[in-house]
């Protein structure tokens, strides 16, 4: 077991933590006690009101309040009304920034990340450095990766669609 990151690691700009958070080990511990770790293999940053594809584009809403928050905090919303998506929020208060998990060892795609976590709503605004069903464990790893456009987000138009804010560890 390694040490949960801190609430400072959250902190820091959306484009430092999300690459950061690589070879990271995310922690779930379910409700019938079980514990399993996963290494995060795959982020994408979304930063802020400013970045058309981000959710805090839209303002301040019910949904996208926790973003506005400070780093270390769970937003998860759910698409096609069946998958919960995880999103880590990252800086400081009203910066609005979060990452996307999309990819865990053995798991590709964030719609699979969220079922295998079991995620449901009541784990929106969940605190990573005190929760005791979700937190991410720092490894001592600094893993090489490697960067591209984010996914499925053409609705945002350029330049968001070409920022190569999609991290993916090297394999």
């Amino acid at each position: 077991m390694y040490l949960k990151l801190s609430t400072s690691f959250y902190k820091e700009d959306v484009l430092d933590v999300a690459p950061a958070l690589l070879g990271k080990t995310l922690v779930r511990r379910f409700e019938n006690g079980s514990i399993q770790q996963f290494t995060i293999t795959e982020v994408e940053a979304y930063r802020g009101t400013k970045d058309l594809a981000c959710h805090a584009s839209k303002g301040r809403t019910a949904r996208t309040e926790v973003m506005f928050h400070e780093g270390g905090m769970v937003y998860v919303y759910l698409i096609y009304g069946m998958y919960w998506m995880l999103n880590i929020v990252t800086g400081r208060e009203n910066d609005a920034s979060a990452v996307l998990i999309r990819g865990l060892n053995g798991i590709s795609g964030p719609g699979r990340v969220g079922k295998a976590l079991q995620l449901d709503k009541s784990f929106y605004g969940e605190d990573l450095s005190t929760s005791k069903r979700l937190w991410i464990e720092d490894t001592g790893i600094k893993p090489e990766y490697i960067t591209t456009p984010r996914i499925g987000i053409a609705y945002a138009g350029e330049p968001w669609v070409s920022k190569p804010w999609r991290f993916l560890l090297k394999e």
